[in-house]
């Protein structure tokens, strides 16, 4: 009866965790933004505690550095990155047309050759698949950019996250002993542990994937822009900061550069194998090196678990959904772990207590 109690309990805890999510998420991302900017900032505070700043001090002295280097970062990125996208948008029909009357002329022909089918069919085909492609990408970027508007304005965003982070980094070790204190003392060190062990794959994961995402968004966009690329700045970081989900922002990147590459630099085919070199350095650059060193295991989830959290969770709960589908992620596969491993130690693997105490002596025998 009390495993009973205990599993409803948490049942109905998990269902008003969701129920919440739900209702207000259209108003938690600059909360859910503060949180998780305090827990990435909090070690530098301790640090600085460490060297004999009071915590005061410590969380005036980080976020008066990180406002600093935002506003300096926003101002002179996102005119550029602003007019970029705009003109992506409105040069998105003309490209595909483009593209579409390239593959037409040049693959055309081998193409029927392989399908047989038609030249009509063909050009038909090509084109309903470049406007779908392109239709997608457009709702994407738009309901990304629209989504975040409903969320909360971008004012708003910027007002509110840095003043939650500072509150919660402020009180950060307060909270984390007052809740500590609310714990079952019964079950406290294994709750201790398993706590542990979820701070480690989040901290270990969000750490060092926001550190690759730069390096690679910086590489991308350097990258394409000495190549001269149109809208290779925006794509590069784009494609960078989107790389947290894997493969998917390589794939989107290279797609997007491809196509401008073909449009812009046909027949020139170095410039085209350039931009595919790009992309090819990137990934293993990403595989290779910065995901071993600055990552590794640490989150303990396999990357098709991961894409499917971060398109579950955003489909359910938008952007917010997103921010918390790795912790979430995370602390289910530390607890899914845990559960296997007591599963593993029970009568009900072993089955009737007499049949496990024959199967461990024989075991010993041997």
């Amino acid at each position: 009866m009390t495993l009973q109690r205990r599993f409803t309990f948490w049942l109905i805890a998990l269902a008003a965790v969701i129920l919440f999510l739900w209702v207000f998420s259209p108003i938690l991302l600059p909360f859910v933004a503060g949180m998780a900017l305090a827990y990435l900032l909090d070690p530098v505070a301790d640090r600085l505690e460490t060297i004999g700043m009071s915590r005061m001090w410590a969380t005036l002295t980080i976020m008066v550095l990180f406002v600093l280097v935002f506003v300096l970062v926003l101002v002179l990125l996102l005119p550029v990155l602003g007019n970029q996208l705009a003109s992506l948008i409105e040069a998105m029909p003309d490209y595909v047309a483009q593209l579409h009357g390239l593959f037409s002329e040049h693959f055309g022909e081998s193409i029927r050759q392989l399908s047989g089918l038609g030249a009509s069919e063909i050009k038909s085909s090509l084109g309903n698949l470049m406007s779908q492609g392109a239709g997608w990408l457009a709702n994407l970027m738009k309901s990304i950019w629209s989504g975040g508007q409903a969320l909360l304005s971008l004012v708003a965003l910027f007002v509110v996250t840095p003043v939650v982070a500072f509150y919660l980094l402020l009180d950060w070790d307060r909270m984390m002993a007052k809740i500590d204190g609310w714990l079952p003392r019964e079950h406290r060190d294994l709750i201790h542990r398993l706590i542990d062990e979820i701070d480690s794959a989040v901290a270990g994961f969000v750490r060092g994937q926001v550190s690759v995402c730069l390096i690679l968004g910086s590489f991308y966009a350097i990258g394409l822009a000495v190549l001269g690329l149109k809208f290779g700045l925006l794509i590069g970081l784009g494609a960078g900061l989107i790389s947290f989900i894997p493969y998917v922002g390589a794939t989107t990147g290279l797609v997007l550069s491809l196509g401008v590459a073909l449009v812009q630099f046909w027949p020139n085919w170095h410039m085209i194998a350039a931009v595919l070199a790009v992309f090819s350095i990137g990934q293993f650059l990403e595989g290779n090196i910065l995901q071993p060193k600055l990552v590794g295991n640490r989150v303990g989830l396999h990357p098709v678990w991961l894409m499917f959290a971060l398109f579950a969770f955003g489909y359910l709960f938008g952007f917010v959904g997103m921010l918390v589908a790795v912790p979430v992620s995370a602390a289910i596969g530390v607890l899914a772990r845990f559960a296997l491993e007591q599963y593993l130690t029970s009568p009900l693997y072993y089955g009737a207590p007499a049949a496990a105490g024959t199967t461990k002596g024989a075991e010993d025998e041997e």
